[in-house]
């Protein structure tokens, strides 16, 4: 696969979550939350799509920048501390519904690109 094509799939999980977080805060909190953690302070949307806003802008970045073997690895590496996020807010301080964990799954798809990329670029 292109890294061009690779880079599309990689901005496109940030477009897809990021999207839904600025188009429908409101329902990724009511989705992604568990009751006790939800709350109906006017704030909670706005800071919900402003973490979508910074999605969409990683996305823009993803698609339209040079990859190089050091960006893939870059990226790669900032993902690992959302791995850890994820896990406390499921499993020690249990924040994220199942349904919350489509950000793993995100994750996921962006760290195989990621090593993807970096094998290829090094090519």
């Amino acid at each position: 696969m292109s890294t061009r094509k690779l880079q599309i799939i990689l901005s496109s999980v940030f477009f897809v979550l990021g999207g839904w977080c600025v188009v429908a805060p409101a329902s990724v909190v009511a989705l992604c939350f568990r009751p006790e953690y939800q709350s109906a302070d006017p704030i909670v949307p706005i800071l919900t799509a402003c973490f979508g806003l910074q999605a969409l802008i990683s996305g823009l970045f993803a698609l339209t920048a040079r990859f190089t073997s050091v960006t893939f690895l870059a990226y790669g590496i900032g993902l690992i501390p959302f791995f850890a996020l994820d896990a406390y807010f499921y499993l020690v301080t249990p924040a994220l519904t199942e349904l919350g964990l489509v950000d793993v799954v995100g994750n996921l798809i962006m760290l195989a690109i990621c090593w993807l990329g970096w094998r290829q670029t090094r090519a």
